[in-house]
């Protein structure tokens, strides 16, 4: 997925630019830090004290130029508000949160609000139209069969979660003013992997046979995950 989103920062700002990125719901700052790496000014915004502490934690151990521009906040995303003014961003990412959110609307508004004209808005989402996939394949037919007709599942934490549909966040995010630019499938093949499986001695090409999954209809459809990217209008 870091990829993805690489390509479309690429393809959408001059090379070279520090942009002003937005990590909400930043967890332990991986995807924060590296685009700090990259040259770019990151905040990150994590309500969870124990991921704050261990994103701190990493970025101490940083040199001094990357420390500089990156800095962690705790809080929620639903305040973004509370802690910037409207448009003070050129990416906000937001992966693996709305799954946690009952109601995602207004944290998606609160979210397109920060973004500059031109801005990029990056989701990552449980697929609500592919659920039916994980229990169907490691053969839990009474669990693949409820899956059809809802959106809530039961994560790996053991966790009582929410999907959303590829039409429902189309939609959102035209009304919310930063409609859907790019979509990508995350996990096409490997989402049955096995917590702490060992990684294959090809890695290389399964990353790009996921890749090419992810862009292609109909794999893309049923991915475990979806990449979404809007774009402010």
């Amino acid at each position: 997925m870091a990829r993805q989103l690489d390509e479309q920062i690429v393809g959408r700002f001059p090379v070279g630019q520090r942009l002003r990125v937005l990590d909400v719901g930043m967890g332990q700052g991986t995807q924060a830090l590296r685009l700090a790496r990259a040259g770019h000014q990151v905040t990150g915004l994590e309500q969870n004290a124990t991921m704050v502490a261990a994103a701190r934690e990493s970025l101490a151990g940083e040199p001094e130029g990357i420390r500089e521009r990156m800095r962690v906040i705790e809080g929620d995303g639903r305040d973004t508000g509370v802690h910037f003014l409207p448009g003070s961003f050129d990416v906000v990412l937001c992966h693996g949160v709305l799954m946690y959110v009952e109601e995602p609307d207004p944290l998606l508004a609160g979210l397109a609000r920060m973004l500059a004209p031109g801005g990029l808005l990056s989701l990552l989402v449980r697929n609500g139209d592919a659920l039916a996939f994980r229990p169907g394949l490691s053969g839990d037919w009474p669990g693949a069969l409820a899956a059809f007709d809802t959106v809530s599942y039961r994560n790996r934490l053991g966790l009582d979660v929410r999907a959303d549909r590829l039409k429902d966040l189309t939609s959102t995010l035209a009304g919310i003013g930063a409609p859907l630019h790019a979509w990508y499938g995350v996990r096409v093949f490997t989402d049955t992997a096995a917590d702490g499986a060992q990684v294959p001695a090809d890695v290389e090409t399964l990353v790009a046979v996921e890749e090419k999954a992810g862009r292609t209809d109909p794999y893309r459809g049923v991915a475990a995950l979806l990449h979404l990217c809007g774009v402010r209008g």
